[in-house]
């Protein structure tokens, strides 16, 4: 199962820019038991991102997910296929495979990598004071130094992966600012949808921050 791709040309700018769909990182190749994730090989999806010059990844919500919405049917770790296994351990696994692809293939002379933070979810009042409410009606942000609920587990893994890798990879860390919004989601409109963002909003301050980013690099 190869990562699916769209193409943008901006024709003014003379920039193509590509969303790659590979939401664990690591490959999901079709096998007779079904489709596998290889916690061990990016060879399919490594082959997309060699041609760009700017890198933007993210993996996080799809780890969340449990049968049915997921499109693998067994996970190999080794040598061992599996039904499941821990999802934060297999992120891990995953995210180690994909930053020896980043150190073995990326140049920093000529490529940028960003790694994209882990966006929350409101799903639970408590986590920010209001037991018993979600992020539907929600108009105000949450003012606070610090979220009440706390970093997201996946937070610490993700920072050491990253800080363990011999090439430079930038983190976009936008949890903690996303997390006291709990006001950005268009929960309201659609029925309570806390995973996702709506425009203008949260995002914007996202491209805010790559933006910035971009211009330090050049």
């Amino acid at each position: 199962m190869a990562v699916s791709s769209r193409d943008l040309w901006l024709q003014d700018y003379n920039i193509t820019v590509s969303r790659c769909l590979a939401q664990y990182l690591v490959d999901i190749v079709p096998g007779k038991i079904g489709n596998v994730l290889r916690l061990d090989s990016v060879q399919q999806n490594g082959q997309i991102w060699l041609g760009a010059d700017v890198l933007i990844f993210n993996s996080f919500l799809w780890w969340n997910r449990t049968n049915p919405g997921r499109p693998w049917d067994y996970i190999q770790d080794g040598n061992e296929i599996l039904k499941d296994m821990n999802h934060t351990e297999a992120m891990a696994k995953a995210l180690n495979t994909w930053a020896r692809w980043v150190d073995s293939n990326i140049d920093p002379k000529t490529k940028k990598v960003f790694y994209f933070g882990l966006p929350p979810r409101h799903m639970s009042g408590e986590n920010w004071g209001e037991r018993g409410k979600t992020c539907v009606g929600q108009t105000e942000p949450l003012m606070a130094r610090t979220y009440p609920g706390g970093p997201i587990p996946q937070e610490s893994m993700v920072r050491s992966v990253l800080g363990s890798m011999a090439k430079p990879v930038y983190l976009l860390d936008i949890t903690f600012l996303t997390q006291l919004r709990k006001d950005g989601h268009p929960g309201r409109y659609s029925g309570g949808d806390c995973t996702h963002w709506c425009l203008a909003g949260v995002p914007d301050t996202w491209n805010l921050l790559l933006n910035a980013a971009l211009l330090e690099w050049n």
